[in-house]
């Protein structure tokens, strides 16, 4: 076994000699009992907006402390230790961007080692070690506390979490072993691979202590006071620890393996079996059920190296950089100052979309909202969707009672559009055809003010040509939402010609306040997101209809680690839709974009997949089959891939030519977040760039070759 005091990490903290770091400051609390406990605070100095992270510097100096303790504990003069974070904050974990950089296998595993090193000496420190989860601890940040003996939670923290395989690793300082054989293996899989692949869910400090991560959670108020005593009954006796979620011999015996087969399988129906970071885990939960701790620690050591040396990681890093930064701060945006105020909001639908829209906008923005429809029962049955929501929302305890009451008397209904004079926002969900869409917005432009700024929700129309008829079209923006609209981050904001900074600009702030990421477009068909889709899709089609089976395609799109095959999104969006978004980019871009015939048929058929009682899917269909049947020129999964891969380079490169946005971070961005595109992928165009598919379209790569390389 690896003894990791022999190993000098100088060169490690070398390369980070620029890192902020965080401090361990140490002072002693007497305890009601005369004991003494040794309190370890974590603090980089920063307020809180900058979150205390681990860097190589950070780690030496908190094992120094460590060592320090040991040797006073082991001469009597602490009986406990315990370790916290400055307010709101125990840790984030490891700064990324500092990972990122890590060159050479050698540097990357000694990133593994010395996070065992630095974390593990908590628990050898000789007398009973304590973790106070003070507030945010991801990552590494729990993994300090999991290495304790003893945890306690505030029961306000905003997040728990081990989010590692999100972004290409794996809890690999302890969190692999430590946490199954703390909480169990199926509560493991929730926290290890579960939350982080729903969009990073993390655990409030209820969850923590349920799961069994914490043995004790105690109010804001008074919680360093409050665990604090805590720890002193500990010490002294008078408080017993139980652990019910422990995992005992049964559980290892039987429960284990099974838990750990169905979580397998599952992800390969989720995610397939490109990313290598969520199946490197599962092997690591299911080693943990046996041997000793210094194994694991090796075990989470090699693939800890395996990772942050190989190319996904990177792809990881740059996708994360992508939606903590980019994201923040949109390229080409208007001067905030700009915006106008929002004070009431109009939807002109009530259909499911639009009833989707009104409600965001009330528990976003927390103003009036109206609808309105061709009819009243439209409108009413909208608004019975937007209030069953609100309920559902308060039965789950997700917003209070008053809250629910208040959302629910801010929305209203009406046909007449005389009451949306006062609205100074007003946006559209009606049918995606274009003299509908201009007549509806020449129709409100009647009754509102010359102030108030019109938004469209169109997928793949001109929002130019939709502001034809309008008398003031600089008042006209996109804003093209994806669907599930509560879930999905992305808003594209498409920017016409006529478009002026003052709407240009609301926009941009109303989709912060709605909680969104948005990029600027330029007015083209598919903007983005659905221009870089009909891609994808047009030449899988084109495929199918020159003769190759529909599982072939399947396979050659495997690799792009997409959340599902070509035919399942088709289903998703609807085979209808798809074909319209098919037609509307062969017609503008007829040289590079297919129609497709049985694409249509298809629609009129209805579906391409089999599924079972339960939804999943179990093949082709036999009429799809029938429909598709005839093409005269099939090809293999690896011509598919090649022609694909080369085609979509070549889209994304004349997209930035002709400035649909303002670099192919914004593409990635957008497909990262409007398309389910793996962070371990980095997006489109670092993939692109690795397989040489960058090079045979235009004779360049997309990024510097650092960037290239990731995606594999």
């Amino acid at each position: 076994m690896t003894d990791y005091t022999t190993i000098d990490f100088s060169d490690l903290a070398e390369a980070s000699a620029d890192e902020v770091i965080t401090h361990s400051f140490v002072r002693d609390i007497p305890l009601p009992s005369g004991k003494t406990l040794a309190l370890v605070t974590l603090d980089n100095g920063r307020d809180h907006t900058r979150p205390n992270t681990l860097g190589p510097n950070t780690l030496l100096e908190y094992a120094s402390v460590l060592d320090t303790l040991a040797v006073r504990a082991a001469a009597g003069e602490i009986d406990g230790v315990a370790v916290t974070g400055k307010p709101f904050i125990l840790a984030a974990g490891a700064d990324l961007s500092k990972v990122g950089d890590i060159t050479g296998v050698d540097l990357a595993r000694k990133m593994g080692q010395l996070g065992h090193y630095a974390l593990g000496k908590i628990s050898e420190v000789g007398v009973p070690s304590f973790a106070f989860i003070n507030g945010l601890a991801l990552g590494g940040g729990l993994e300090v506390a999991l290495n304790a003996d003893y945890r306690t939670v505030d029961a306000g923290v905003p997040a728990v979490a081990l989010p590692e395989v999100f972004l290409g690793l794996i809890p690999g300082w302890g969190g692999a072993y430590l946490l199954p054989n703390l909480i169990g293996i199926e509560n493991a899989l929730k926290v290890v691979i579960e939350n982080p692949l729903k969009q990073n869910r993390t655990l409030k400090g209820k969850d923590v202590l349920e799961l069994g991560i914490a043995d004790a959670m105690f109010d804001s108020v008074n919680y360093l006071e409050d665990s604090i005593r805590w720890a002193d009954g500990v010490l002294s006796g008078t408080v017993t620890v139980k652990r019910p979620h422990a995992p005992g011999k049964l559980e290892k015996l039987a429960k284990w393996d099974v838990a750990i087969g169905i979580a397998t399988k599952t992800l390969k129906s989720r995610i397939g079996e490109v990313a290598r970071a969520p199946y490197l885990a599962l092997e690591l939960l299911k080693a943990a059920k046996s041997g000793t701790k210094a194994e694991a620690f090796e075990r989470e050591d090699d693939a800890l190296t395996e990772l942050i040396s190989g190319d996904q990681f990177q792809a990881s890093v740059y996708a994360f950089n992508l939606v903590q930064k980019r994201a923040k701060r949109p390229a080409g945006a208007p001067d905030k100052a700009l915006a106008k105020p929002v004070t009431k909001v109009g939807v002109i639908g009530a259909g499911l979309m639009a009833s989707q829209f009104a409600l965001l906008f009330v528990r976003r923005l927390r103003v009036p909202v109206v609808i309105t429809d061709l009819d009243q029962a439209r409108v009413d049955k909208g608004l019975a969707y937007i209030r069953d929501e609100i309920a559902a929302l308060e039965s789950k305890g997700r917003i209070s009672p008053d809250e629910a009451n208040r959302l629910r008397a801010l929305v209203s209904g009406t046909t007449d559009k005389a009451d949306f004079a006062d609205c100074d926002w007003v946006i559209e969900a009606v049918f995606e055809e274009l003299g509908i869409k201009q007549d509806v917005f020449a129709e409100i432009e009647k009754h509102i003010s010359p102030e108030a700024v019109l938004a469209t929700n169109t997928s793949s129309l001109s929002v130019e040509k939709i502001g034809a008829k309008l008398e003031h079209p600089e008042r006209l923006v996109g804003f093209h939402f994806f669907n599930p609209v509560a879930v999905m981050p992305l808003i594209e904001v498409v920017n016409t010609p006529a478009t002026n900074d003052e709407t240009l600009s609301t926009a941009m702030v109303v989709a912060g306040k709605l909680k969104k990421t948005a990029v600027i477009t330029r007015d083209t068909p598919g903007f983005v997101v659905n221009r870089v889709l009909a891609k994808v899709l047009g030449e899988t089609m084109h495929a199918v209809d020159e003769g190759t089976p529909f599982e072939v395609v399947d396979d050659a799109v495997k690799p792009f680690g997409l959340p599902m095959g070509p035919f399942e999104l088709l289903e998703l969006v609807g085979l209808k839709v798809g074909a319209h978004v098919l037609d509307t980019h062969h017609a503008a871009f007829p040289d590079r974009f297919f129609e497709s015939k049985n694409l249509h048929a298809l629609a009129e058929h209805g579906r391409i997949l089999d599924r079972d009682g339960k939804g999943r899917i179990t093949g082709f269909d036999k009429g799809a089959l029938k429909i598709v049947k005839g093409g005269t020129n099939p090809q293999t999964a690896e011509e598919i891939r090649t022609r694909l891969e080369t085609g979509l380079a070549d889209e994304i490169h004349r997209m930035l030519e002709d400035d649909v946005v303002h670099a192919a971070e914004d593409i990635d961005l957008c497909m990262v977040l409007g398309a389910g595109w793996p962070f371990q992928m980095g997006g489109a165009t670092p993939y692109l760039d690795r397989v040489g598919a960058s090079e045979r379209a235009f004779g360049d790569t997309f990024h510097h070759p650092r960037i290239a390389g990731a995606g594999d």
